[in-house]
């Protein structure tokens, strides 16, 4: 017989279900992804660090977990709450169970919830922080905990996921996973500041023709430009930006003469650094499936996103910025472009992971501001 589990909300809402994974009680802010699949990619996202997962995918694990998904060294969730996992995994890159491997990295999950009514409750009443647990704690002592966790507003994560030291990426895309377009030859060198970086970024920088060099997010600008790079690439990453003043300061001393590409908190912070604002999303946006505007072509392309923070559409006039993609959900920013300087940014992820392919366009756009050769990744217009 299954074990029990438990994920209390801050608001006194408790939802019972079967343990898997780790024996453990893990609390964090509960958020609801609307992605089918790429549960790994999810999982080892470092963007999702401080969360707890809902899967509104009725099932998980079917596919099983391999050793080439990841998009991280280590998952960073809190917990991984579903409707119902799957009694088998059957693929053949599949080297283990997802039960197995949460069991492995210490992080609890629950199957059996009523995950519709716990979305419909995420998305009236916003993210809301909360506790998974399989141990024998009272209904009052875990909702003790979820409410003396800390609000993810003001909370800099960055710290806590990003790499200490400067490495060379030099793997690009392989097998399967490759794109259709051959990879260019290596001729420009990108720095890569690392706030939460995930691995398939790296991957389609290379496959555009870039020798990679990720540097830890309290990388100096001087230091920065001594590497004497052709552009400098912001990544994705957790928590709120705001708190983020140091990866800030880099990045506008390096916007006065070096291009700059960011994605999802790397948008965020390029914003904060040019003097636009940032302000909190009621419950984000996390899956693969939402529908963006290219402002400039017209044309709409479906995205993989995961944050919980946007960029103010009222203060980016002001410090020169242009709005170039638009979400259609909601109307928030997912996108920008300095009217005169080389610096752009997205809020979704164009290098998808899980998640469709339709902006990778953006990182041919990104070796065309740094004066690379005309490429086409993938049809813009």
């Amino acid at each position: 017989m299954s074990q029990a589990a438990r994920l209390v909300l801050a608001d006194g809402s408790v939802f019972h279900g079967q343990a898997f994974g780790a024996a453990a009680t893990r609390g964090g802010e509960v958020v609801f992804n609307t992605a089918h699949s790429g549960y790994q990619e999810i999982i080892t996202d470092p963007s999702y660090c401080g969360q707890i997962v809902c899967m509104t995918a009725v099932q998980q694990g079917n596919y099983g977990v391999n050793d080439e998904d990841d998009e991280s060294d280590r998952p960073l969730i809190e917990g991984f709450a579903i409707r119902e996992l799957s009694p088998v995994a059957s693929n053949y890159r599949s080297r283990r169970t997802l039960d197995a491997w949460l069991k492995a990295c210490g992080i609890p999950g629950i199957s059996g919830v009523n995950t519709r009514e716990l979305t419909l409750r995420l998305r009236v009443e916003g993210a809301i922080n909360g506790v998974i647990s399989t141990r024998d704690e009272s209904d009052e002592t875990l909702l003790e905990m979820a409410r003396g966790l800390p609000s993810m507003a003001g909370l800099d994560l960055v710290r806590r996921v990003a790499t200490g030291k400067t490495v060379a990426w030099e793997r690009g895309f392989e097998g399967d996973l490759a794109p259709a377009a051959p990879p260019r030859p290596i001729d420009r060198h990108v720095v890569a500041i690392d706030c939460g970086m995930k691995r398939n970024i790296l991957r389609n920088l290379v496959h555009i023709g870039c020798r990679v060099t990720v540097v830890p997010p309290t990388t100096p600008a001087e230091a920065i430009r001594e590497m004497k790079p052709d552009g400098v690439f912001l990544s994705n990453g957790p928590g709120d930006p705001q708190p983020v003043t140091y990866v800030q300061e880099t990045i506008r001393d390096l916007s006065r003469d070096t291009p700059i590409f960011g994605i999802c908190l790397g948008h965020q912070l390029l914003a904060l650094a040019l003097g636009a604002e940032t302000y909190k999303l009621r419950f984000g946006h996390h899956g693969c499936n939402h529908p963006v505007r290219n402002m400039r072509t017209g044309r709409v392309e479906i995205t993989s996103q995961n944050h919980g923070f946007a960029v103010s559409p009222q203060s980016m006039a002001r410090v020169g910025l242009e709005l170039t993609h638009q979400n259609l959900y909601d109307q928030t920013v997912e996108g920008f472009r300095h009217r005169e300087l080389p610096l752009f940014a997205v809020q979704y992820h164009p290098e998808a992971a899980p998640g469709p392919h339709d902006a990778a366009y953006l990182f041919g756009e990104f070796r065309e501001m740094m004066g690379g050769d005309e490429l086409r990744v993938a049809s813009s217009e």
